[in-house]
């Protein structure tokens, strides 16, 4: 089932996306403000059900969508986790022995069909398709083959990058991971339920419809349950928080010369099982 976050005729709510209609569960689930509530209440199965079969409330139209789940305390972010991305570097390196990690602020991204801001002090402004895990069940020292009962559904990110903000300090890539509005997760949050985890995800990423990344989580260095078990051995995690699983080769540094993102330019990530996130590029202000 789809589940969103949205503004709808003047207040904020979440729901389910029924076709071209929205089923609107926050007066369905009084007792559960947002859809972050409901994870937190493990009650994921009640939102489910309480959507099943029910006449949409209104046109998906008539809803400006939200980050699919607001509030959470985490969004880590996973580098260099695609078999052919390694080789990218040409530093001769061996593929990695642990995932690269780093953190992104909820304010470095917007929603689907909001516009990503690239920032008047660099014109290096890229994209990077990702799909993104939402923790429904918090966890510590996560064994691997429980991991996937931890995940509540599936999302979509563009993990904006500023290329030259990247490298202003020695060791880390926080600037150029964080600036405002520089990339977007949507356009909605698919339940585990729905997902076949045992089959690869076909992850595209195009640039005003020109395919530039294309491939599949078979070839993650990095598997989701993987991820989870490493993670957890370090923070909890917890209901909302969002683990950004790495990006494909294709990206935009990596061609020569390369292919910045600039003003006008559309974005649309797609995993066919979970949906497209869509976005347009405008200058800062």
């Amino acid at each position: 089932m789809k589940l969103a976050s949205y503004n709808i005729r003047g207040r904020q709510s979440f729901g389910a996306i029924m076709g071209d209609g929205l089923v609107d569960l926050r007066p369905r689930l009084a007792r559960f403000p947002t859809l972050l509530d409901v994870l937190r209440g493990g009650a994921l199965g009640e939102a489910i059900q309480s959507a099943t079969g029910v006449r949409p409330d209104f046109a998906l139209s008539e809803a400006e969508l939200l980050v699919p789940v607001l509030g959470g305390e985490k969004i880590l972010c996973v580098g260099v986790n695609y078999a052919d991305r390694n080789a990218e570097y040409k530093d001769n390196t061996d593929q990695p022995k642990y995932p690269s990690l780093f953190f992104r602020t909820p304010g470095s991204v917007v929603a689907h069909e909001q516009p990503i801001v690239r920032p008047k002090v660099s014109a290096l402004l890229d994209y990077e398709g990702e799909i993104v895990l939402v923790i429904g069940k918090a966890g510590r020292h996560i064994a691997k083959e429980n991991a996937l009962s931890h995940i509540a559904g599936l999302t979509l990110c563009n993990e904006g990058s500023v290329r030259d903000w990247l490298r202003h300090g020695k060791f880390n890539v926080t600037q150029g991971k964080n600036f405002d509005a520089s990339g977007s997760i949507g356009p909605w949050m698919v339940t585990a339920d729905a997902i076949d985890f045992a089959r690869p995800l076909h992850l595209t990423t195009k640039v005003n419809g020109e395919l530039r990344q294309d491939d599949t989580t078979a070839n993650l260095i990095f598997p989701f349950a993987d991820l989870l078990a490493y993670i957890s051995t370090f923070t909890t995690l917890k209901p909302g928080d969002m683990i950004v699983s790495g990006t494909p080769t294709g990206a935009g540094a990596r061609f020569d010369p390369p292919r910045w993102l600039v003003p006008g330019d559309v974005v649309e990530i797609e995993v066919p099982e979970i949906g497209v996130l869509r976005n347009r590029v405008v200058a800062e202000t």
